[in-house]
């Protein structure tokens, strides 16, 4: 398939124990992998590289980081050997100037927020996968600016990719019923969140989404939300935006997952 702008996508990871598992969810992350056009390369935004300031990742081999615990040790072994690419690092450095990005060679790597997804997805690891980092200090405006500065690496060929989720409440979860009722703010916002997508209001709703009631106890931290706000301020407003699969887990952990183009 040959198109000449690459979709952006933005992933509920939910559980580690998806890399192990097959369910509705993989399924969809594998579809995906295969009816999409196949990317040159891949920048992901995930939750789980929350830092103070901006970093990208620029080394040749990025490790696979196992950032967990508690799992089968068959999951702490499994590795994602994809390459990562300098040449972008460099070039997501020179677009989102005159915010200071900083190279980071040796630190990171692939968290499982990313890794945990494309080895369903690309499980041949033969796509150079570069991580940006999410800037704790600053606001949701912040974020989806950041990502309409990076709309342009869609037609060439990158893959945007934010992993998170849209509700994400560990201490409310029922760890034991993953097939529990949703609590009703869990599913207030997941709603507020799917309606809203596409808006053409502005301010962009969705970055003012944490800040009512139902936004707060779906997100005690923002982290998990933030990367759907690269993945939409990609988004021309002229594109089909979609929901390859939705779902919450365990009363408050939404595996909500959005396609533009």
């Amino acid at each position: 398939m040959n198109i000449s702008r690459i979709p952006a996508l933005f992933v509920g990871h939910g559980s580690p124990m998806n890399v192990l598992e097959e369910n509705r969810y993989t399924s969809v992350w594998r579809e995906l992998g295969e009816k999409l056009p196949v990317p040159r390369a891949i920048l992901a935004i995930s939750a789980h590289w929350y830092t103070s300031g901006t970093m990208v990742t620029a080394m040749t081999q990025p490790k696979t980081i196992h950032d967990f615990r508690g799992f089968p040790q068959e999951l702490h072994e499994t590795e994602y050997p994809a390459k990562g690419s300098p040449e972008l690092a460099a070039l997501v450095q020179e677009m989102l100037e005159p915010v200071e990005v900083y190279a980071d060679h040796h630190q990171w790597g692939l968290d499982h927020g990313i890794w945990g997804i494309l080895i369903k997805m690309y499980p041949q690891a033969n796509i150079p996968v570069v991580q940006l980092s999410i800037d704790d200090a600053k606001p949701a405006t912040y974020h989806y600016e950041l990502g309409k500065k990076l709309a342009a690496l869609r037609d060439e060929g990158v893959l945007i990719l934010g992993s998170g989720n849209v509700v994400h409440n560990l201490r409310a979860m029922k760890r034991q019923e993953h097939d529990a009722k949703p609590y009703l703010w869990a599913e207030m916002f997941n709603h507020y969140v799917r309606d809203n997508l596409t808006s053409y209001e502005q301010p962009y709703p969705l970055v003012h989404a944490l800040d009512g009631e139902d936004g707060q106890l779906s997100n005690p931290s923002p982290e998990h939300f933030l990367p759907l706000l690269y993945v939409m301020g990609t988004w021309d407003r002229k594109e089909a935006v979609s929901i390859p699969i939705d779902g919450i887990e365990s009363g408050s952990l939404s595996m909500l997952s959005v396609q533009v183009g």
